[in-house]
């Protein structure tokens, strides 16, 4: 398989990763531009190595310091990470494999359908995770689930506390639950429970 017909494959499938999957569900224009120039980027530098004398470990490496530099300089979420990731692997398969046939167009696809299936509202969708601030101070995390269960109406599996605010009476914790009927709604930008 020809090298642009791999580009092409790999343009197709971020485009499809992209615009298919992340930005319906999750609305996020700043991650779009992230992910198309993580993989033309990729893409671009990985098809250079292949083509000059320089070793591709060297490259890959320098691209795992600087995703990692990238990723501990903002707060990302872990499905933001993934999609990151994939779109790394859909430049790096584009730009680097000198397979023939069918075999890097299908891993592509693999990529990308995990993305869909792992990250689908449906799969596992009554399942929340939440970093919220009590107006109470708490020290006991079976207290603190007790109380969270009966304001949120939610099953809530597990419960970390995060900060215990004696002075201000307050404690912050990231709450792991499932969500049922008559919850009461947790303000996701701020993770106050009201």
């Amino acid at each position: 398989m020809s090298d642009l017909t791999l580009m092409l494959y790999d343009l197709a499938a971020i485009g499809v990763l992209v615009f298919g999957v992340y930005f319906p569900r999750h609305r996020k224009r700043t991650m779009v531009v992230a992910f198309l120039t993580v993989n033309i980027g990729v893409l671009a530098v990985a098809d250079a190595l292949l083509a000059s004398t320089v070793s591709a470990g060297l490259g890959l490496g320098l691209f795992g310091v600087l995703s990692i530099i990238r990723l501990r300089s903002t707060e990302l979420e872990q499905h933001e990470v993934a999609y990151y990731f994939g779109s790394l692997a859909l430049g790096l398969l584009g730009g680097l494999t000198q397979t023939s046939g069918w075999i890097t167009p299908a891993l592509m696809a693999l990529i990308v359908t995990a993305l869909y299936v792992g990250d689908h509202p449906r799969l596992l969708g009554s399942y929340r995770s939440q970093v919220v601030t009590l107006d109470r101070a708490f020290v006991d995390e079976g207290e603190v689930q007790r109380h969270l269960e009966s304001l949120l109406g939610a099953r809530v599996h597990r419960v970390v506390i995060r900060k215990t605010d004696l002075v201000r009476d307050i404690t912050t914790v990231e709450a792991h639950f499932q969500v049922g009927a008559g919850e009461r709604r947790v303000n996701t930008t701020q993770g106050v429970l009201r």
